[in-house]
């Protein structure tokens, strides 16, 4: 799997509800993944279809032909595209405000036992060089509370 990062760019909305279908049942056929996508939008057969190449252009795709149809397959790991949009959205935000914007998205998000066991595990090991507070990083001399 190659990292997002090193694809040609970023991943629009359009592009993430084709992705999150592929990820969810790859290898997967052109017909599959318009059927799922009109289930879900009132995209015609030809959006997909050029949504699709465009995801193969990216090279976020790879693609066989089976017969009349195309079997898509992701080149990208789902978690790892995931944890790179939400460092990019992270890195534009003040560094002393991310831990309550973490909280409010804990608060909000479902998560499983396994995965909040896992938090409490870093949290833990955090919790040893953390400092008492994280400076504001918006104006280059770090000494302002915003």
């Amino acid at each position: 799997m190659v990292k997002l990062q090193e694809k040609e760019s970023t991943i629009s909305d359009s592009e993430w509800e084709a992705m999150r279908i592929i990820w969810t049942l790859e290898p997967v056929s052109s017909t599959k993944i318009i059927e799922e996508l009109q289930a879900k939008k009132d995209w015609s057969e030809s959006t997909i279809k050029t949504l699709l190449r465009r995801l193969v252009k990216k090279n976020l795709l790879s693609t066989k032909k089976e017969g009349r149809h195309f079997v898509y397959t992701a080149k990208v790991n789902q978690t790892q595209v995931m944890t790179e949009a939400a460092q990019e959205l992270l890195d534009r935000m003040c560094d002393m405000h991310k831990g309550e914007v973490l909280l409010q998205l804990l608060t909000d998000s479902p998560i499983s036992k396994s995965d909040l066991a896992k938090m409490q595990q870093v949290i833990s090991e955090k919790e040893k060089s953390a400092p008492d507070m994280v400076p504001c990083n918006c104006l280059p001399d770090k000494e302002h509370v915003c």
